[in-house]
């Protein structure tokens, strides 16, 4: 019994070994078959045809039980052919603009809504202070901050802050205060333009150089001892409304002031005008015990006489001219002028890009990092050109110039002409098993650093310098463990009907604005990377557009990557402002805000 399915395989086998065998035995006799045989001969044939016969009624009665023709057959017409649905008239050239690029609609909205979009972790009431919801999956928009433009941000997953427009200082978060669940001004009539923050406190930067280091909590805040403030009026003081302390670097130089600051769980690093590095506490809770202070032997009980979080200069790094840093959880990374960097602090994930030592886990004093070994026999000369440290990870972007080789051909010569001598690498080491490393691989300890190929060796054509370049990182912000790289591709935003522009104000109506690129990876636990999924990212990847609701209302449910607006000049509530969209990556809290 054949089944249905196999009987064409099967009858093609049966045909193969029994038809042919006998029609060689008719045809043939000197086999020495009789008449006898013959006869038998045929009987089995006839059989076989009857048999084959009632398997074919069989097959083709399936065939078309189940719709499956035993033989191909002519269409019986033409397909139907379907057209795209005509797109809605446009009322404007805006409104044209908007239907046709998703990244006009983005730049569009955010000069004219300016806000905050938080997502992340909500244990604390940080990226929805108004809502329950333990996390935030999508961007989500802070309605207290709407309209608000901010010069700076930082995010905990217990307490938020953040510096209005004025230069006055916001908190909000349970770690703030539990029964307070909108923002709050707590310090004001600083001019603070900076901020960063350790395990409990709040360090902020004014704009003459003074660095306040408040403490998070509103009743360590009313608690605390408040120092007395200088009036306008001559011979005048009063205390403080909250308490906070200063930190002031001794030995300051005539017209040294301090530029920069960043801080980890327990340190900050304090950098000046000259090009100096200072180190102090930043915390209440633990002294920095991994090095990270950068003093060779400092510890809680060899400290100098005097506050607990009183500045030291990194004698060390005297005659190098400091110009960017950087601090992680328990590490820092300083960048001078000449592209060299220093590390020192925790190494035990391999944060610091020194080799790993499982019996001194960490360095106390700067060390440089060799890092022109990674283009070891490439022709290229590296200088580094920023530096970014979080959590137990450490960052890297890099320069790689083409060196002139007598032995490059003219095919070489030409590429190399056609593409610039520049290369923009992003290197990445630490903790990696998260995805931090950004290359596809989850490694526990990496201390050699490694490329992040979707953020290296990437050209673009400028159409306005006219010639191929290379594409930079333009903001990059490391959390905990996940990261935000805003890419400096070419972007367009000269287009809007109602401003003046380089152009004269004439645009074509299919003219956009576009902004840039903006990647995440790491650590997804609390949605922190904003792509509504739980699961950990090693490669870099586009998240939606944060204001879906404005998307599905122009652009129906299409959905399209988000793109970072740069800094443009708008008129925002009739005056000229300078703004641009920011992202910040907290401790499992990520935002995107509307910067000044």
């Amino acid at each position: 019994m054949f089944c249905v399915r196999c009987m064409p395989r099967c009858s093609a086998r049966a045909s193969r070994a029994s038809i042919v065998p006998q029609a060689r035995q008719v045809s043939g006799k000197s086999n020495g078959a009789g008449p006898k045989d013959g006869t038998r001969i045929y009987r089995q044939s006839a059989a076989m045809l009857a048999f084959y016969g009632v398997t074919a009624g069989l097959i083709y009665q399936a065939s078309v039980k189940w719709g499956r023709p035993v033989n191909a057959e002519e269409p019986s017409s033409d397909p139907e052919l379907r057209f795209e649905k005509p797109r809605k008239q446009a009322l404007s050239k805006e409104d044209n603009r908007d239907m046709i690029s998703s990244q006009h609609l983005q730049v569009r909205r955010s000069w004219e809504n300016p806000g905050l979009y938080a997502w992340g972790s909500n244990s604390g009431n940080v990226a929805a202070p108004e809502s329950s919801d333990k996390n935030v999956k999508t961007a989500r928009r802070l309605p207290f901050f709407d309209g608000v433009l901010l010069r700076d941000i930082k995010l905990d997953m217990e307490f938020g802050a953040a510096i209005d427009e004025r230069g006055d200082l916001l908190q909000w978060g349970s770690g703030h205060s539990p029964e307070i669940k909108s923002p709050v001004k707590t310090l004001t009539g600083k001019n603070l333009t900076a901020l960063t923050i350790s395990r409990d406190r709040i360090i902020g930067l004014a704009s003459n150089g003074t660095v306040y280091s408040v403490p998070v909590s509103a009743d360590d805040q009313a608690d605390g001892a408040k120092v007395s403030e200088s009036s306008w009026m001559p011979f005048l003081s009063s205390k403080a409304k909250i308490a906070y302390r200063k930190l002031s670097p001794k030995d300051m130089n005539w017209g040294e002031r301090i530029t920069s600051v960043s801080a980890g769980l327990e340190h900050v690093l304090i950098l000046t005008s000259k090009g100096r590095l200072f180190s102090a506490a930043a915390g209440t809770q633990d002294f920095p015990s991994k090095g990270q202070l950068g003093i060779p032997g400092l510890t809680w009980a060899t400290r100098p006489p005097g506050a607990y979080d009183q500045c030291h200069e990194i004698t060390t790094l005297s005659g190098f001219d400091i110009a960017k840093i950087s601090a992680g959880d328990r590490h820092s990374l300083a960048l001078d002028k000449d592209g060299r960097v220093f590390a020192f602090g925790d190494n035990s994930a391999g944060q610091l890009g020194l080799d790993y030592n499982a019996e001194a886990t960490f360095v106390d004093a700067p060390s440089l990092l060799p890092l022109q070994r990674l283009y070891a026999g490439s022709n290229q000369s590296a200088k580094v050109t920023g530096v970014f440290a979080g959590g137990s990870n450490s960052y890297f972007t890099v320069d790689a110039t083409r060196v002139a080789s007598p032995t490059d051909d003219v095919d070489t010569q030409r590429r190399i002409s056609a593409l610039g001598m520049v290369t923009a690498d992003t290197w990445s080491c630490g903790q990696g098993i998260w995805g931090a490393l950004g290359n596809g691989r989850w490694t526990h300890v990496q201390s050699t650093p490694v490329k992040i190929p979707a953020l290296s060796g990437l050209f673009e054509f400028d159409e306005v310098k006219n010639r191929v370049v290379p594409i930079r990182i333009g903001q990059f912000s490391v959390g905990t463990n996940h990261v935000a790289a805003v890419m400096s591709n070419v972007t367009a935003t000269h287009v809007k009907e109602h401003l003046a522009t380089s152009r004269g104000g004439g645009h074509s109506e299919n003219e956009t604005n576009w902004g840039a690129d903006i990647l995440f990876f790491g650590n997804n636990e609390h949605y922190q990377l904003g792509t509504g999924r739980r699961n950990n990212v090693s490669n870099p990847v586009y998240i939606q557009a944060l204001d879906q609701a404005a998307e599905r209302k122009v652009r129906g449910k299409e959905e399209h990557r988000f793109q970072i607006t740069p800094r443009a000049n708008v008129k925002f509530k009739g005056r000229n402002v300078s703004m641009e969209q920011r992202v910040e990556c907290g401790r499992g809290v990520t935002a995107v805000y509307s910067g000044v």
